[in-house]
């Protein structure tokens, strides 16, 4: 047992072996001598093998050497202390999270030489040492934003020109880390796009979460080529391509994470290429249409409406609203294996066992026309259409509806009488449509109030320190967590039927609509608003531009 400043942790051979049994335990592994672990290195190795993830590891620290871990939650911004280097605290894999003239609080990154490190820091700098322990990827993430100086690197860009350079600097450790706890932090925030962007001074990096972009890193302006680069070289794209835009795609698995699909955009900007990730989950289990947001009733008329032999549905509303989600959700119940499901998207952006999926390639004539033309030859029971951009499109998919298949689709407009209108304007006769369509559901998505802190974004009793209380893990402090649908479920009825074929415009449509029992986009929000399930500003936001509805 090692002693510095009332801070008493195990050290050594107890250390190594304590670390062994707590790691083969949580892997379940028969046998902790066959762990190749013991030292930092290779305990970092074992990390990025996948083996483990580095929260593991340091919950598996705190616990084996009684040092406590950093709540990096807690931990926004890390002062910067002109008085230590760059390369000593690289060099000891360490970093200052307060310094002063009585006491340092020092972040390790592993515990193994906790006791040489603070006797070091005592002797340099004469003051008493807190240690306490965080993940690697947090301390390179500071280090580099904060010590790593710009000007210190002013070579790293100027080096980058040749491919082979580039692809050295995607392989540094340091990058490789940073990457990597890019991704983590991606998963567990629930984030569905990184967006990497450079600026004039450094690079922005944000996360989707929830809707919302937050700023969660802004690395120096150095580190971009080679943040870049390695993106470029998980997915397979030109790393050497900075004047033209781009698209790859990584299959990340392994270290904890679940498996993600992630589909990689970039465009050269004023400073350099922006950088946009978009995060698919591959697990099927995120497709349950109980957890949509359907209300009861709603949810009762969609079931009827999906399981009906023949017809169309359509599911409307902007980009990002959910509308490919809803349609999984209902193509998951529909799977089975008396029933043949093909689809035909741009992207495919879901993998799911039992349907048969075609990516549109229209650079070698494969159109959502020329598929869907294929498609109903091939005995499908349910056909899914990733969009109807066209007239074409339009009406292959309503013969189809009309002669025996299930056909579900997306379209981009306001509302779901906006359809019927879109779909006129296109060229599709009227009375194609009103023999064709069963039903349209407009949706939005809006943030979910979080179960933990009920919107406040704090929990726990307030103190000196924390006037409001304890900042929640749960939605880090935002009060949302998740998000859920609101609908506007528009079944074609007789009426509805009629007024298409004599070409009424939307606002009729709308009121016929009302008038057998739709809830508009606003009114489902306000019951689901009384049922605490999000709140007011959050309806208001996605239902701006139903103006009729704010009266």
């Amino acid at each position: 047992m090692a002693e510095q400043n009332a801070q008493t942790y195990l050290q050594g051979a107890p250390l190594v072996e304590k670390i062994r049994a707590l790691t083969a335990a949580r892997l379940k592994a028969a046998d902790p001598g066959t762990l190749n672990i013991g030292t930092q290195a290779l305990d970092q190795a074992f990390i990025e093998e996948g083996k483990i993830d580095d929260s593991a590891m340091l919950a598996i620290y705190a616990e084996a050497s009684g040092l406590p871990a950093l709540d990096e939650q807690e931990t926004h911004d890390v002062p910067y202390y002109p008085d230590v280097t760059y390369d000593f605290l690289n060099a000891n894999v360490c970093l200052p999270l307060l310094w002063n003239a009585d006491r340092t609080v020092l972040a390790l990154a592993a515990p193994y030489e906790a006791g040489r490190i603070a006797q070091l820091w005592h002797n340099l700098y004469e003051t008493e040492v807190e240690l306490i322990l965080t993940r690697r990827s947090f301390i390179d993430r500071f280090l580099a934003s904060t010590y790593d100086r710009p000007d210190d690197n002013l070579g790293a860009a100027g080096d980058a020109d040749s491919e082979q350079a580039l692809r050295d600097l995607a392989k540094e450790a340091p990058i490789v880390r940073l990457v990597n706890d890019i991704f983590t932090r991606a998963q567990e925030t629930g984030t569905s796009d990184i967006h990497i962007e450079p600026t004039e001074k450094d690079v922005q990096i944000r996360f989707r979460i929830d809707g919302m972009l937050q700023t969660v890193l802004r690395p120096p302006i150095a580190q971009f080529p080679a943040i870049s680069s390695r993106i470029k070289l998980l997915s397979n794209m030109n790393i050497a391509e900075r004047r033209l835009p781009q698209d790859g795609r990584i299959e990340l698995s392994g270290g904890g994470m679940n498996s993600i699909d992630v589909r990689v955009s970039t465009i050269p900007t004023m400073h350099g290429e922006s950088i946009v990730l978009r995060l698919l989950q591959k697990d099927s289990s995120v497709f349950e249409l109980d957890k949509v947001g359907l209300l009861p009733d709603t949810m009762e008329e969609l079931t009827a409406l999906y399981n009906m032999p023949h017809g169309m549905i359509l599911i409307v509303g902007p980009t990002g609203s959910g509308k490919t989600t809803t349609l999984y959700c209902i193509m998951k119940q529909l799977n089975a294996d008396f029933r043949k499901i093909i689809t035909i998207e741009d992207p495919v952006e879901y993998q799911l066992e039992g349907l048969q999926q075609i990516q549109v390639r229209a650079n070698i004539g494969l159109t959502f026309a020329s598929g869907l033309r294929a498609i109903v030859r091939q005995d499908p029971d349910v056909v899914l259409v990733g969009e109807i951009r066209d007239k074409e499109t339009a009406e292959i998919a309503i013969h189809a509806s009309l002669t025996g298949h299930l056909v579900l689709s997306t379209l981009h407009t306001n509302d779901a009488a906006g359809a019927i209108s879109r779909l006129v304007e296109m060229g599709v006769e009227g009375f194609l449509i009103s023999s064709a369509l069963l039903a349209v559901a407009s949706q939005r998505l809006v943030r979910r109030i979080c179960p933990e802190c009920h919107g406040a974004g704090y929990i726990g009793e307030p103190t000196p320190e924390n006037p409001r209380g304890k900042r929640c893990r749960n939605c880090m402090g935002s009060g949302y967590r998740g998000r859920i649908a609101i609908f506007e479920l528009m079944v074609i009825n007789d009426e509805l039927r009629a007024a298409i074929n004599q070409h009424q415009d939307t606002s009729v449509l709308n009121q016929i609509a009302k008038r057998h029992g739709m809830r508009s986009l606003k009114e489902d929000g306000d019951l689901k608003v009384q049922k605490g399930l999000t709140t007011t500003s959050e309806v208001m936001r996605v239902c701006q531009l139903d103006i009729g509805d704010l009266g």
